[in-house]
Parts: C-alpha cells; sequence; structure tokens
C-alpha cells in the first residue's frame, strides 16, 4: 500500500509538474512572439510618422533628413533610401553599418549587428522613401530570461506542492483501501468470521468489499470443510486401524510358535504403526496449513530446555549407533511452543541420524542471534545433491544420496519441520557441510507474540 501510495503520489506529481512545465513553455512562447509583434507594430506605426516628417519631396540631402527626424533617431537605428535604393541617411546609433535591404514592404527580420547584438529590422516603402527601422532585441531576451528563471521558480514550487497535494489525496483516496487491508490481515484461521465493512452505496470499493466479503464466505466454508474432514479423518482412519492392531495381538497367542506366522504378524504390526502415523503426520499438516492450529508461545529457559530434549535424542542416537552431541548452547529465553518445538527437533535429530552411519557424530548448535535463535543440526552423512535441496522439505520427499537411502520413512518428518517453523515465524533450510560430507539442517526461529495463528 505504501508503495503504491508513493507511485501515485510520483505519478501526480509528475503529471501536474509536466503540465506546468508545458503551460510555461507555451506561455514564454507567446510571450515572444508578442513582444516581437509589438515591436513590428511599433515600428510600422514609427515608419509612418517618419514619412509624413520627410514629406513627398526625395532629393533632401542627409542634413535635411537629421534635422527632421533627429529625436527619433535617438530611439531606433533608422536607415532612408530613396526609391532607387540609394542610401541618404543613416542614424548614428549604427556606428556605419548598414541594414539589409529585404526586398518587400512591411517585411520583418532578425539580424545580428556588430557590438549591437540581435536587432528587429523592418522595411517600409512610404511615398518616395524607403524607410528601414531596427530595434534591439536585447531587452526582448532579458525579458525572457527572467520569464524563464520566474519560470523555473515556478515549476519547483508547484512539483513540491504536487507531492504534497498528490500525498494527501492519494491517502485520502486509498484510506477506504488501507481500511480493507487492516481488515483482511485480521482475518485467519481463528476469526474467520470476520467481514469487510461495506462503504455506502454502489462504487466500485463497494463492489470490492462485497467481492472479498464473498471469497472469505468461501474460505470459511473450505476451512470447515478441512476441519470437518480432519474430524472425520481422525475417526474413519485411525480407528480401523487401532482394530487391525487389536485383532493382530489377539492372533499371537494362537500362533503355537510357528516363527514364520509370528515375523509376518510383527511385519503387519509394524506396518500398522507406520500407517498410523503416516495419518498423524498429514493430519498435522492438514491443520497447520490450513490455520486451524495456533500456537501458543511461552518462554522456554535456554540451555535447559535445550539439554532436557538432549537426553533423549541420546537415546535414539544410542540406538542407531551413532553419537549425539551439542556443541553450542547459548543462554537465553525462547518464546515457543514447546510440544511443537522439541517434535521439530525429534524430526531433525531423527532424519540426520538416519543418514549418518554407525559411529559417527550428530551435532546440534542452538546459537543467540539479533531477534532470535539459530538451531543448527549436522550429520555426518554423504549429504545431497544441489538440485535436491531444494525438495527436501516437500511432502513424501525421499532421495538416495551417494547410492544409499536416507532411512527408512514416510517422507513427512522435513515437512513437518517446515510446518512448525512457519508457524512460528521463523524459516528453515538445509545444506550441504563446507567441511566435510554430510547435511546441515539450519532453523531460525524469531523472538514472537505470545500467540501466533
Amino acid at each position: 500500500m505504501k508503495t503504491f501510495t508513493v507511485r501515485t503520489t510520483v505519478g501526480f506529481a509528475g503529471v501536474v509538474t509536466a503540465i506546468l512545465v508545458v503551460v510555461l513553455a507555451i506561455g514564454g512562447w507567446l510571450l515572444n512572439r508578442q513582444m516581437i509583434a509589438g515591436l513590428e507594430l511599433l515600428h510600422e506605426v514609427e515608419a509612418a510618422e517618419l514619412a509624413e516628417l520627410l514629406g513627398p519631396d526625395a532629393t533632401l540631402d542627409e542634413a535635411e533628413i537629421r534635422e527632421r527626424i533627429e529625436h527619433d533617431a535617438e530611439l531606433f537605428f533608422i536607415q532612408v533610401q530613396n526609391r532607387g535604393r540609394q542610401t541618404r541617411f543613416r542614424s548614428e546609433n549604427l556606428a556605419g553599418a548598414a541594414l539589409p535591404n529585404l526586398q518587400a514592404r512591411g517585411a520583418h527580420a532578425t539580424i545580428s549587428l556588430n557590438d549591437v547584438g540581435p536587432v528587429l529590422v523592418s522595411e517600409f516603402g512610404e511615398g518616395g522613401w524607403r524607410i528601414l527601422l531596427g530595434s534591439r532585441l536585447e531587452p526582448v531576451r532579458r525579458v525572457l530570461r527572467d520569464y524563464a528563471q520566474v519560470a523555473g521558480l515556478l515549476v519547483l514550487g508547484g512539483a513540491v506542492a504536487s507531492m504534497i497535494l498528490g500525498w494527501g489525496f492519494s491517502r485520502f483516496t486509498l484510506r477506504p483501501i488501507s481500511s480493507i487491508e487492516r481488515t483482511a490481515r485480521k482475518i485467519g484461521g481463528h476469526n474467520l468470521g470476520e467481514r469487510i465493512p461495506v462503504p455506502p452505496g454502489d462504487d466500485e470499493l463497494a463492489s470490492l468489499s462485497r467481492l472479498l466479503n464473498e471469497t472469505f464466505d468461501r474460505i470459511e466454508a473450505a476451512f470447515g470443510q478441512v476441519k470437518q474432514f480432519t474430524a472425520d479423518a481422525s475417526h474413519e482412519l485411525k480407528t480401523p486401524l487401532a482394530l487391525i492392531r487389536l485383532n493382530a495381538e489377539k492372533l499371537r497367542p494362537r500362533l503355537g510358535g510357528d516363527t514364520d506366522a509370528e515375523a509376518l504378524l510383527e511385519d503387519l504390526l509394524i506396518e500398522v504403526e507406520r500407517q498410523h502415523q503416516i495419518i498423524e503426520s498429514l493430519l498435522f499438516l492438514s491443520k497447520a496449513e490450513s490455520g486451524v492450529l495456533t500456537v501458543e508461545r511461552h518462554p522456554l529457559k535456554l540451555p535447559d530446555w535445550v539439554h532436557a530434549f538432549a537426553e533423549d535424542a541420546a537415546v535414539l542416537a544410542e540406538d542407531a549407533g551413532v553419537q549425539f552431541r551439542i556443541e553450542t548452547t547459548d543462554t537465553g529465553t525462547l518464546r515457543g511452543m514447546s510440544g511443537l518445538l522439541r517434535q521439530l527437533l525429534v524430526n531433525l535429530v531423527s532424519n540426520a541420524l538416519k543418514a549418518s552411519a554407525a559411529g559417527s557424530l550428530v551435532t546440534l548448535q542452538s546459537c543467540r542471534f539479533p531477534g532470535g535463535w539459530r538451531w543448527v543440526v549436522e550429520d555426518a552423512g554423504p549429504g545431497l545433491p544441489e538440485e535436491q535441496l531444494k525438495r527436501v522439505f516437500d511432502r513424501f520427499t525421499r532421495y538416495e544420496a551417494t547410492g544409499r537411502a536416507r532411512g527408512p520413512g514416510h517422507g513427512l518428518g522435513l515437512a513437518i519441520c517446515k510446518s512448525i517453523v512457519d508457524l512460528h515465524g521463523g524459516t528453515i533450510h538445509a545444506e550441504n557441510r563446507r567441511d566435510r560430507t554430510g547435511l546441515r539442517l539450519i532453523v531460525e526461529l524469531p523472538d514472537g507474540p505470545e500467540r501466533v495463528g
């Protein structure tokens, strides 16, 4: 929204400034044309007066002409010719220079005279005389320069004013959209019933609000279906598995020491347990991704909480024939849901144990960083190809690494880890170790509010 406000403000200011520049440029051009036209009209009037002063006698000599037009010669560059275009008089301010013949009555042209600069020249045929008049254009240029300076200040002021007005206009115009955004952000898995207030009228904002509310209605219905599915799946899938397990256990005493039958029964129980874990994992992912789960954050004292987990991790490592060690344990408080974070570490360590050869080492680092905590689990396994690292947190993902599987499992453990991290507002990623072969799983959890969901 802020970016759109800035874009709207800049666009508004740009349009206003561009219009102002165009208007002032046209105004400068019209001002120049008007001043030139004024000089041309002044020349025409002056030529008529000079012709009247000179009279019809085209035989006057220079002294007689000077005496008759002496006053006017101080205001203009004047050059008087007879009908044969013989120059009979030049005003002293021409300093010996000559005004060019324009070959047409009432013609006008701009020339440049030495030591004078640009001059507007007009030629008129009056009675028996041809009169050429010139006026300096420097005053016109000076007026235009002053105009350009004033126009520049006006453009600068207009740009600043349009930015301020554009910002206020954008904020005022987008205020209803900001209200829609704030309300939409409040809607989550824990309060799907909240709706955006529909403004009065039947304009675009009202239509947008109604459309969004209809969308939220569909989302709420979909969430309801997810919740219902979760409840149904919990009952319809877990109950039959429990019955299968119960009936299988009842068969055990009747096998009469049949080794092959007992082995098959044990495989059946293991598969039932595996299916039970898959169902539990899928139900958890469904709840997490649908926004049904709400994380209640509580303060966890570190490193005590990590050491308590390490005792269980050591048992898992011993059972797998692998060593487990905590390398770094900073002191502090992490706010989070203890049960979910413990499941996160169990899944990470279990994944590392499955990838590790007997006698190798799995380590855990718990480090404080500005704004949160970083957990790093490292194994000494074969690692993963780079193209597989990006998909390691996908569901049902199990890879072969350097010819060896990363161990038995259903491929949901790391997907659950990512969901738990997302619920806490953190990040998780995998990378190969640089010091040796092996995989590093890095979790960063921010310090957050007491409730997330």
